[in-house]
């Protein structure tokens, strides 16, 4: 088995385990997605009976989107450019927002093959943000493009699944 086909089976598994955490605490998601492009709830739709938790996805790939259809600073983004901890968070606010869930999921950085605004590719910026806190993960992966944001659709999954985790032991994230 090729190291696509194991990454792709280890994503599967991680959606489903997210999306059954999420229903078993009658959760809602959001996503809000930059270098992922879609994959984050592309994901997450593959796996039967995703609609009974994501409510919806807002793919932000312009620096401009983040702004005006999520709310991220405007300012902030001038200073930072999109690769930054709190964009990524307000990414997440934002879509949780706008689509009316209980969680936002965001996605923000540099796939690759070539640096951007300074970031070398795997830089990688992912957010959930919910009614008991927030969590924020800077991520440096290797690999090509499509390693990259493979690797960021999983590390999404894992973060989610363990702010879900957090809210079960009553803690602040």
């Amino acid at each position: 088995m090729s190291q696509g086909a194991r990454d792709a089976q280890d994503c599967a598994r991680a959606a489903t385990s997210l999306l059954r955490a999420a229903a078993d605490r009658g959760v809602t998601l959001s996503v809000a997605e930059s270098l992922t492009g879609g994959q984050v709830s592309s994901s997450l739709v593959e796996v039967p009976g995703a609609s009974r938790v994501l409510v919806g996805t807002v793919v932000a790939y312009a620096t401009r989107i983040k702004a005006q259809v999520l709310g991220v600073d405007a300012a902030h983004l001038e200073r930072t450019g999109p690769v930054d901890r709190e964009v990524a968070l307000q990414m997440a606010r934002g879509v949780r927002r706008l689509l009316g869930a209980d969680l936002g999921l965001a996605t923000t950085g540099v796939a690759g093959p070539g640096p951007a605004d300074g970031h070398p590719p795997g830089t990688v910026h992912i957010a959930v943000v919910g009614p008991w806190g927030e969590m924020h993960r800077e991520l440096r992966l290797a690999g090509d493009r499509a390693q990259v944001r493979r690797a960021t659709v999983k590390e999404m999954f894992e973060l989610a699944i363990g702010f879900l985790r957090k809210e079960d032991h009553g803690t602040q994230p």
